[in-house]
């Protein structure tokens, strides 16, 4: 099989977001290079290990480069990276840029079977994976599957431990002489990236990205939310790997010329010591991250902090009532942000704040920006994209300059999620307010069917996140002989309250959701799992409800 890479989108409209300055028209490797010469001693990251600079960031991405090189990688190939957040994965990007290859990260925790469907569906040549990470022993895992690979010749082991027998060593690479490389400088509308979705509930897709549509239409994003114009300082807690984590390497380093503070592994007490030590002006984040995090301040520390520009959060709805309390404990502005892998994006804004929950239906997500992603909302079902009429339900749609190329080896999902004149289809359902605001209400295909009747966990989980007692909450279908499937509900309470279904059901009666929406089923959690990629663990949950959840 034969990866392709070509753009679904037409070719003119691609064109005229570089024309108009709308994308940089630069690769990534050669933006990052013009962000170091212009400052050769700012920081570039900050991780376990410390600072690093610009320059001595860019000496390890040519070392990295040349050595891969050595290695017979060159334009075009797929390489597959599976680190932690650390300096070593934003070597690997910036390396992988500048030879012309596309990067495939995919977060360290992920299991050896997933990370090999992945590197087999796209015919990676190579992957770089850490020797040990959090008792995963990733590149061994890798190299023990690697007959099922015929296309990867290179299995890289990075990390302190001795790399198994048959891996090549990533510190031997990273001590190749840099003038050996010659960056390729591939087109900006080529493929850079490969972003995988988080897999909950099934095998990850693979979304292709090009250079511009990282550091032009996600970078554009970003740069909206930087309102001084310098150089930010993000703290990020999910992993760089992830869709959200994108805006790593490509946006905050190469595109905004700033900072990436790193933790390889997120606890509430890591994060808020580097809030304290680091000072960022941007935090990325999911809403249970936020929700430990406040918990955690609740229980009492010493640390003080400097409020942050913004805390950007996404991955998964965010409710007011959790929001209003973050903006207030950490003094600063959250975005609510609204985005996936497959291409779409849209935030509240540093000044526009989340609306009230009873002001419209569903959660208020912002307005769309032309420069990052148009959004609007179609008949779903329709082949060709067809507008719903204004102020009505229909699926959300998105095409934009950070709208990706197409799905990896995956002409099904091309087919069912783009539309012939490139808009993508997002599976979200979503309403348009008067000025421009855009509500999500639901999900197509996230719904519940007790006896043959359709039930949205989404309305359910965005009344009971306003109920005091509740921290945080994950609604999901549960099988069931009888009616076929039962909404179940995921709860962490609040400071440890006693929570009871019947009490959660006279909430949501209050709050004026019919009867046959309620769940059926609890569960109580001192905290939600988390998937490798930061987002809950619906799978987990699922088998802990099995387990014996009431």
């Amino acid at each position: 099989m034969t990866v392709v890479f070509d753009d679904l989108l037409p070719g003119e409209l691609r064109r005229s977001w570089a024309v108009d300055g709308t994308c940089p028209d630069l690769d990534l490797y050669s933006l990052y290079r013009a962000r170091q010469i212009a400052d050769l001693h700012r920081t570039a990251i900050v991780d376990a290990k410390g600072g690093l600079c610009y320059t001595a960031l860019d000496r390890k991405a040519r070392c990295l480069a040349a050595g891969l090189a050595g290695l017979g990688v060159s334009a075009g190939d797929v390489v597959g990276v599976q680190l932690p957040n650390s300096r070593n994965a934003v070597v690997a990007d910036l390396a992988l840029a500048g030879l012309g290859a596309v990067a495939l990260p995919f977060p360290a925790g992920r299991g050896g079977r997933e990370a090999a469907s992945l590197l087999g569906r796209s015919q990676a040549v190579a992957v770089i994976a850490a020797t040990e990470h959090r008792g995963h022993r990733h590149a061994a895992d890798l190299l023990a599957l690697t007959a099922e690979l015929p296309a990867l010749r290179h299995v890289i082991a990075a990390g302190p431990d001795d790399a198994p027998e048959g891996a090549v060593p990533l510190t031997a690479l990273l001590r190749t002489d840099p003038k050996a490389f010659v960056p390729a400088r591939p087109h900006p509308d080529s493929v850079a990236r490969i972003l995988v979705s988080s897999g909950s509930e099934a095998e990850p897709k693979m979304v292709a990205y090009s250079h511009n549509a990282l550091a032009g239409g996600r970078g554009n994003f970003l740069g909206s939310l930087i309102p001084d114009g310098q150089p930010p300082r993000c703290l990020f807690l999910v992993p760089l790997a992830s869709s959200f984590g994108s805006n790593g390497t490509a946006v905050t380093l190469a595109r905004h010329g700033g900072t990436l503070v790193l933790l390889d592994h997120f606890t509430p007490d890591a994060a808020l010591a580097a809030l304290a030590a680091h000072e960022p002006t941007h935090v990325v984040g999911v809403p249970t991250m936020i929700r430990m995090m406040l918990d955690r301040i609740a229980e009492g520390t010493d640390l003080v902090f400097t409020p942050p520009t913004a805390l950007l959060v996404g991955g998964s709805p965010l409710d007011a009532t959790t929001a209003e309390e973050a903006q207030r404990v950490f003094g600063c502005p959250v975005v609510n942000v609204y985005g996936s892998a497959d291409g779409v994006n849209c935030h509240t804004g540093l000044a526009g704040g989340m609306a009230p929950a009873d002001d419209g239906p569903g959660i208020a997500v912002g307005r769309s920006d032309p420069r990052v992603a148009d959004i609007r909302i179609a008949v779903p079902g329709a082949g060709e994209m067809r507008e719903a009429p204004g102020g009505t339900a229909g699926e959300i749609v998105a095409r934009g300059p950070m709208s990706p190329l197409r799905y990896v080896a995956a002409p099904e999902l091309d087919a069912r999620y783009r539309t012939p004149d490139g808009w993508v289809r997002t599976g979200d359902l979503g309403v348009l307010d008067e000025d421009g605001t855009l509500r999500v209400v639901g999900r197509l295909k996230d719904v519940v069917i007790r006896g043959g009747q359709n039930i949205s966990p989404a309305e359910a989980e965005l009344e009971l996140a306003a109920h005091p007692d509740v921290r945080d909450v994950v609604c999901i279908g549960v099988p069931d002989p009888l009616m076929g499937e039962r909404l179940a509900a995921c709860v962490v309470p609040r400071g440890g309250r006693t929570l009871s279904l019947d009490a959660l059901c006279a909430h949501l009666s209050e709050r004026g959701l019919e009867r046959r929406k309620h769940p059926e089923r609890l569960l109580v959690v001192d905290q939600l799992p988390l998937t490798p990629a930061g987002k809950p663990d619906r799978g987990r949950l699922r088998e802990l409800l099995a387990a014996g959840g009431s």
